[in-house]
């Protein structure tokens, strides 16, 4: 649903998603996508695209090279040499998360330079229509009095929602019993049927389904509400003061990228997304403007990553 949106966005106002045409003979600069084609991270690769073309006078293509979950497409990136040109598009996970969660990688954080925070979304955390819980409190309430008698899905162990929920238990002091899936979408569907008990995941993959009545919203893991769904409360004023669990989309460059080649990329993310065309898209998207530095980006990340690594640690969260 969210992919048709955003697509739908893009297309309504215009925006091409199709490479720039070439002004120069040279190699273009290819932005790396480790995630099929019509994902999030394929979509936000391609709607900034044109606008990095044009900024750097430069052919601007999109590749998708996915496998291992993000892994084939960001060791390609950080592996990749200034001639190669490359530039990787990607939610934040392939540096806050993955490189704890895997020990034998062929890159770490040192080898990808944050270069700008496309957009930012939080998870809120959604259960059955027809559930008995009606607010935040009542699942403390029920987890307390029963603990591992509810279930929460993800979109698969070690993914953002299933370390969502950890942290959830953690900081609630309560127990949840975690039902992993191979995405997203199957963990909503069986929310929206009543097999699960509730389920974290982006805002805008189940706005619609909120709007609609199939699904209620019981509290967003983000420092403030929501602009489009204000009437949804955040964990942090529901009774576990500070929580959130947040995820961004990004552009990163190889850590062989130069000062001035990532001030000057920063610089035209930021130039796009200032123009009235781009702003409407990412607010039919559901996403706000970030106006970040290429430094104050890797600062949230580094801090991202760090509190990720240790919950991870002390959760004892294994991947196969």
């Amino acid at each position: 649903m969210l992919k048709i949106r955003i697509r739908t966005a893009c297309l309504a106002l215009g925006l091409s998603l199709a490479v720039l045409p070439s002004t120069h003979a040279s190699a273009p600069v290819r932005i790396v996508v480790p995630y099929n084609p019509g994902g999030g991270s394929d979509l936000f690769g391609r709607l900034f695209a044109p606008g990095l073309g044009k900024a750097l006078k430069e052919t601007v293509i999109v590749e998708n090279r996915s496998g291992a979950g993000g892994i084939i497409g960001t060791e390609t990136v950080a592996r990749s040499t200034p001639d190669q040109k490359m530039l990787l598009v990607s939610d934040s996970a392939v540096y806050t998360i993955v490189p704890s969660l895997y020990q034998s990688l062929n890159y770490g954080v040192k080898d990808l330079t944050p270069v700008a925070n496309l957009a930012t979304f939080g998870n809120v955390l959604v259960v059955p229509a027809n559930s008995r819980f009606k607010t935040f409190s009542d699942v403390l309430d029920a987890a307390r009095k029963s603990p591992g008698s509810l279930t929460i899905g993800s979109s698969g162990t070690g993914g953002i929602t299933h370390l969502a929920a950890e942290k959830l238990m953690k900081e609630a002091g309560i127990k949840l019993m975690h039902v992993p899936y191979k995405g997203s979408g199957p963990a909503i569907t069986d929310t929206v049927g009543g097999h699960l008990d509730m389920v974290f995941t982006g805002l805008p993959s189940v706005l619609e389904l909120l709007r609609s009545g199939k699904l209620r919203a019981l509290a967003i893991a983000t420092p403030q509400r929501s602009p489009y769904a204000p009437d949804i409360p955040t964990i942090s004023e529901s009774g576990v003061p500070g929580f959130t669990a947040m995820i961004s989309q990004g552009l990163f460059a190889p850590a062989n990228a130069t000062p001035q080649t990532i001030k000057q990329l920063n610089q035209a993310v930021q130039d796009f997304m200032r123009q009235p065309t781009t702003q409407e898209t990412l607010r039919k998207m559901m996403v706000e403007p970030v106006y970040q530095s290429a430094d104050e980006y890797k600062q949230w990340l580094d801090k991202e990553a760090g509190d990720w690594s240790a919950l991870i640690k002390q959760s004892n969260v294994k991947v196969e």
